[in-house]
């Protein structure tokens, strides 16, 4: 039992020592070998003092801003930790160590572990990228992009199929199209008792959503640089829509110009290419652009997705929204479409869509199949807690 102590308490010193970095003051007069100091070496490299270099110290000399050195740095990180862990040393030193140039050698993007925050990384970086490295940054947009879609595709369809079948219900369905269950319940004060039956006079059914376009959706997009994984999101999700034969998708993009990339759709690839990350933002301009393509506004879903920061007119924002909602279409605003939370966020401007029946709030990926299925059926968004 001593021996089992002993153990336990040693291994506590070590992860103490990890964390702490080893400085003298840790405190812990734990010394590491092995693995365990090449783990640490990793670690201090990325967030030791001065990007690694610590006084009488010769176990890291830091990233730099040498490419080999940051090579070798990726491929130990993928070895020594998971790779949820991993993305988050790789975007810790993009920020933290100013490494966002050389994600534009093929070498680098080759060694990198491909995620939502880098695809976003390599879109801010686009138009400074050589063409020697857009193929190579294409494949792992590509890659990010395909992986999203698989994990999502499925349940996004299932859910909006649903919806689209319940927001098509009619009064004088045909006997197979008829929804027995909302039929007995709008009649149930018809029963006779005597016959032990139910005796309906107002038929529900549902529509044929699948013959036909049922609903329209408009994504409208900001592109500044602090919505990239929205972005991301958001396309991967407009290609998913568009994909459906009952919904007719446009997306549009935005910063201070509006770029419309429907006829992209079928690649969210190019559509992740086609958009400009960073920039101002005239978020009037688009809705102003959104809403002259609306043709029918009572079946037609508007999804804007922007931190509400407004370098256009406010005023006339806040009628366009109103005018669309009171024309009958459905107005949803996201703060942002990652599972990062909501960013920073112009809470003006939110508290005046909310005045108007559009409350803004972040919105996960997980989320958003529910938050369009209730847009489309009409009835309250499920907005998470705040908390």
């Amino acid at each position: 039992m001593t021996e089992l102590a002993s153990d336990a308490g040693e291994e506590r010193l070590r992860r103490w020592r990890l964390v702490l970095g080893g400085d003298e003051a840790d405190g812990t007069g734990c010394a590491l070998s092995g693995r365990d100091a090449a783990m640490d070496g990793a670690l201090s490299a990325l967030y030791g003092r001065d990007g690694g270099r610590r006084p009488g110290r010769d176990r890291s000399a830091g990233l730099g801003a040498s490419a080999p050195s940051v090579a070798r740095w990726l491929g130990d990180i993928r070895t020594y930790f998971p790779s949820s862990v991993v993305q988050v040393m790789q975007r810790d030193a993009i920020d933290r160590l100013g490494l966002s140039a050389l994600l534009l050698e093929p070498e680098m993007l080759e060694a990198v572990e491909a995620d939502v925050h880098l695809v976003g990384t390599l879109l801010s970086l686009n138009k400074a990228m050589p063409e020697t490295t857009k193929e190579t940054a294409r494949a792992v947009v590509r890659k990010v992009v395909e992986d999203l879609e698989k994990k999502l595709a499925t349940r996004t369809r299932a859910t909006l199929t649903g919806a689209l079948d319940r927001s098509a219900r009619i009064s004088r369905p045909r006997h197979h199209d008829i929804d027995w269950n909302r039929t007995i319940a709008a009649n149930l004060k018809h029963y006779l008792p005597e016959y032990r039956t139910v005796v309906p006079e107002r038929l529900i059914g549902y529509g044929r959503a699948s013959q036909s376009v049922k609903k329209e959706v408009v994504l409208c997009i900001d592109q500044s640089g602090s919505m990239a994984a929205s972005v991301v999101y958001a396309s991967v999700f407009g290609a998913v829509l568009a994909s459906m034969r009952s919904i007719a998708t446009r997306l549009v993009v935005f910063d201070t110009a509006v770029v419309d990339l429907t006829d992209q759709l079928d690649d969210p690839v190019d559509v992740l290419f086609g958009t400009q990350l960073g920039g101002g933002t005239d978020i009037n301009r688009a809705l102003a652009y959104c809403q002259s393509q609306i043709t029918r506004p009572a079946d037609t879903v508007v999804v804007l997705i922007s931190d509400l920061y407004e370098g256009g007119i406010r005023d006339e924002m806040l009628k366009r929204v109103a005018a669309m909602k009171a024309s009958g279409v459905q107005f949803v605003a996201l703060l942002a479409l990652s599972d990062e939370g909501a960013p920073a966020y112009d809470r003006e401007h939110a508290a005046a869509l909310a005045a108007l029946g559009a409350p803004a709030f972040a919105c996960t990926p997980d989320l958003f199949p529910e938050v369009m299925a209730a847009a489309i059926e009409k009835r309250p968004l499920p907005i998470p807690d705040a908390g």
